[in-house]
């Protein structure tokens, strides 16, 4: 693919008309870890994480703090069955495996899945879900394998062409049911423009 040919198209589309380094090496990072996936998975990848990090294509944390995390997450907060069944046994792991990355990579057991199918130590490192190298290959891989709904990249767009805005619209359901999935649709589009435009393979 010609980066510049991209770049180029993406200042005129959906990131333009100036991008800074964070939103270029963000793409890149996404680039990167899409390699060899089908031009629509590539397209959704960046326009969910363009969403997901309002637009700084760089990884977030979980809005909130430690009193919040431990509410939501931890074995000592609000739902302590639900922390145990995904692997927040021990007090502080809310804190500790709070959500982080293109997409929100929360729990512990998330954490220890992501680190097998990737080769990082995220359970034991989780503040790596903030590289954005890393934090792209988790999102390739959670959304190919349907990690976070049970719906993957193969439920909705296609192996081969480009998507349709239906699809896109759709294809949120990977992430998050339909929160926001007219935007999002319309951002992959964009995307998958510039792709094609750049000869994405």
């Amino acid at each position: 693919m010609d980066a510049k040919a991209f770049f180029d198209a993406c200042r005129t589309g959906v990131m333009g008309p100036t991008l800074d380094n964070n939103e270029v090496s963000g793409a890149t990072a996404i680039l990167n870890a899409m390699k060899g996936a089908p031009l629509a998975y590539c397209a959704y990848a960046l326009a969910t994480a363009w969403h997901e990090t309002a637009h700084s294509l760089q990884p977030v944390k979980e809005f909130g703090g430690t009193a919040y995390y431990t509410r939501m997450y931890d074995v000592n907060g609000q739902r302590p069955d639900l922390a145990r069944r995904n692997g927040n046994t021990f007090p502080g792991d809310g804190a500790l495996f709070c959500g982080r990355g293109y997409v929100q990579l929360t729990w512990r057991n998330n954490y220890r899945r992501a680190g097998e199918e990737t080769g990082y130590p995220l359970e034991g490192n989780p503040e790596l879900a903030m590289r954005p190298e890393i934090a792209a290959q988790i999102m390739r891989k959670g959304m190919a394998e349907g990690w976070f709904t049970g719906k993957s990249f193969a439920s909705f767009l296609p192996t081969s062409g480009p998507a349709t805005l239906g699809q896109f619209f759709n294809a949120r359901r990977i992430i998050n049911g339909t929160d926001r999935a007219a935007t999002i649709a319309d951002y992959a589009v964009k995307f998958q423009d510039a792709l094609a435009g750049a000869g994405w393979a």
